[in-house]
């Protein structure tokens, strides 16, 4: 197994792709309850919505399921939302408060789960953004990842459609937050939100550098912008993805522009 994907493009956006991947060892399926053998907290078809929208970004995917170890965690273990329902480096139970697990794994496994995937994808995103950076004089880091719209054990009520997250302005400059926000707010048809429940994972709180002239941004889509149905099996939808697509490109597009005027500035 091959933890992480990387296609290397000329471009100084690099995308992050950490809960896509659905592999997973036969005897960790076989220890996951029906209900985690699901697998319904993956990102689905995030890679296919983003696909081909700015053809010169790199990609940095994780090919492993985030029920086998979470890309977007602390490797320490810490809570990301301390205080608030969350899921950890390895999550015990799904989403919405389920146990996943008829044998969970104890402290030795998650740390051979973390040497196997957490640490390659992670070794792998920090050399494109090093090469990126050494390459343009900048990086913008843009984790993509999506959710279901409505889960009560995580948070009230619906998500917004846009979930940017900049851990609170820290994770990049004001240019690439307010530029995301723009292109989001005139989105018609869509709703948005800035720092939510959702303020950016490990990913963004540990890369976004700015005064390093490392940028990091997540947006959080939820799915019910491009999936037919939020639920098993979890299709892609073309006609709701082909709405929400050009805005994705525009995005990128604007942050690709954007990223030269950032060399120098913090």
């Amino acid at each position: 197994m091959i933890a992480v994907e990387v296609t290397q493009g000329d471009s100084p956006v690099v995308l992050a792709l950490p809960h896509t991947g659905t592999w997973l060892p036969k005897d960790v399926i076989a220890r996951l309850t029906p209900r985690g053998q699901i697998l319904a907290d993956t990102d689905w078809h995030v890679e296919r919505l983003y696909d081909g929208l700015l053809p010169g970004a790199t990609t940095v995917r994780a090919t492993f399921h985030r029920y086998m170890i979470d890309a977007n965690r602390d490797p320490s273990g810490a809570s990301l939302y301390p205080g608030q329902n969350t899921t950890g480096l390895v999550p015990l139970t799904d989403f919405d408060g389920a146990p996943l697990w008829t044998i969970p794994p104890d402290a030795a496994e998650i740390e051979a789960r973390r040497v196997a995937c957490h640490a390659p994808y992670h070794a792998a995103l920090a050399a494109e953004l090093e090469r990126v950076r050494a390459k343009h004089g900048v990086a913008i880091l843009y984790d993509c990842h999506s959710i279901r719209s409505e889960i009560p054990f995580l948070f009230e009520g619906r998500l917004p459609d846009f979930s940017i997250g900049t851990n609170d302005g820290t994770a990049c400059s004001p240019q690439v937050e307010a530029a995301v926000t723009a292109i989001c707010q005139r989105a018609e048809g869509f709703s948005m939100c800035l720092n939510g429940r959702f303020k950016g994972g490990w990913t963004t709180r540990h890369y976004g550098q700015p005064a390093q002239w490392l940028h990091a941004i997540q947006m959080e889509l939820a799915q019910s912008t491009h999936l037919a149905q939020e639920a098993p099996p979890f299709a892609y939808h073309p006609v709701k993805a082909g709405r929400l697509r050009p805005h994705l490109r525009a995005i990128l597009e604007t942050l690709d522009t954007l990223a030269p005027t950032l060399r120098g500035r913090s």
